[in-house]
């Protein structure tokens, strides 16, 4: 093997990387703007994040399905349909602006949704795509295109913002339109190899029992809780920081922090679940999510939302790649399409009650009580991988 096949990662994961990173800014552009908006067309403060969670939705409703739509039909057909989904979904919410409509308004944001729950599946696509040996890394570099979405998107919200100047954020959507556009282009070019004979036709367990297993209960709550936690105060972020007369250009920024936070340790992560072991990168990750609620406790002035966001970025990304990598060890090949899809399928439901009542928690009760709801969730992930890594010690996981 030669100095560029160990180092440089397989070109079609190279690829994906860069389809997500357009999927990425597409989604921090949303988060720049999706709360703010459903605070101007909702008739309550409650309802404020219903767009939000009705994206989150479609991206629950999405998962299973295409999963199991790549595995008859390959990932890059998957893919593209789902950015063909993204286009119409930004269109909608173009129409939904213009009619100062909430529920026009929602149906594109929920077909937003289905794209989003598709493409959840590129840090999947990337392990087909690479050797075995390199799947850890192969999570890391996807996930890795965040960073461009961190600098990209909130400033792509902010320059967007008044393309439209008759329909304030409408532009933010026709930006959407061309960064799906763009991804369509990449997917021309990927290559991803076909599902091997053991995994179209190889034996299968029902799944209770491969959910039963202790190394997917763990994986699945690992992520289900990470990207939760992260979505509601996310999601709660904006409407606190207008609470407080901080700007949009600072709220953007804040998310900016957030989203490199979320993805740039990803160029370490792979190389650090490799060293370390999937449990104690995740236990890391809650411990740095836990001290995001800390600083959230203790002010709210942009430097408080600017760090707490950075960190719980960094605790996202370590909980949640980790879990990934450790879901990849709980199924056999011919399982691989129904457990990736269950896992996906769970941690989006969790991310759309979330999402949902972020609004309602934040309007209701007020900041603090949004980041205190947040600590049993991670104390829970922390005592579980904890009895996980223990049971590990006293007897090695068996192969199925």
């Amino acid at each position: 093997m030669g100095w560029a096949q160990r180092v440089l990662p397989p070109r079609d994961v190279v690829l994906l990387a860069l389809c997500q990173a357009l999927l990425v800014t597409g989604n921090v552009l949303l988060v720049s703007v999706t709360a703010l908006i459903g605070d101007r067309l909702a008739a309550s403060p409650s309802l404020a994040t219903l767009p939000v969670a009705v994206q989150f939705g479609g991206m629950m409703v999405a998962t299973l399905p295409a999963s199991l739509f790549m595995k008859r039909f390959g990932r890059r057909l998957g893919f593209v349909l789902g950015n063909l989904v993204g286009m119409g979904g930004a269109l909608v919410c173009l129409l939904g602006l213009h009619q100062a409509s909430l529920p026009v308004f929602c149906l594109g944001t929920g077909l937003l949704g289905v794209c989003i729950g598709t493409s959840q599946l590129y840090r999947f696509a990337a392990v087909d795509a690479s050797p075995p040996e390199q799947k850890e890394r192969a999570i890391s570099l996807v996930m890795a295109g965040g960073v461009v979405a961190a600098v990209l998107g909130p400033n792509l919200a902010v320059w967007t913002r008044t393309w439209l100047p008759e329909t304030l954020y409408g532009g933010s959507f026709l930006g959407l339109v061309l960064l799906y556009l763009l991804a369509l282009a990449l997917l021309a070019a990927v290559r991803i190899p076909p599902p091997s004979q053991e995994e179209a036709s190889g034996p299968q367990r029902a799944l209770p029992t491969v959910a039963r297993q202790p190394v997917f209960l763990v994986a699945v709550a690992g992520a289900m809780v990470a990207y939760a936690v992260m979505a509601l105060i996310m999601t709660a972020t904006p409407l606190a920081m207008a609470d407080r007369s901080l700007s949009f250009a600072a709220t953007a920024m804040v998310i900016q922090w957030h989203v490199l936070g979320m993805f740039a340790p990803s160029f370490v992560t792979g190389r650090l679940v490799s060293r370390f072991g999937a449990p104690n990168i995740m236990i890391l990750g809650s411990a740095l999510m836990l001290a995001c609620i800390f600083i959230n406790l203790l002010g709210s002035s942009r430097a408080h939302f600017t760090v707490a966001l950075l960190l719980l970025g960094v605790g996202w990304n370590f909980l949640y790649i980790a879990a990934t990598s450790l879901v990849t060890e709980a199924y056999r090949p011919a399982e691989k399409a129904k457990v990736q899809g269950v896992n996906d399928l769970l941690v989006s439901s969790m991310v759309t009650l979330a999402t949902f009542f972020a609004g309602a928690l934040h309007n209701g009760f007020g900041w603090e009580p949004v980041n205190l709801a947040m600590l049993g969730p991670l104390l829970l992930v922390i005592v579980a991988v904890l009895g996980y890594r223990r049971q590990l010690q006293t007897a090695p996981r068996r192969s199925f």
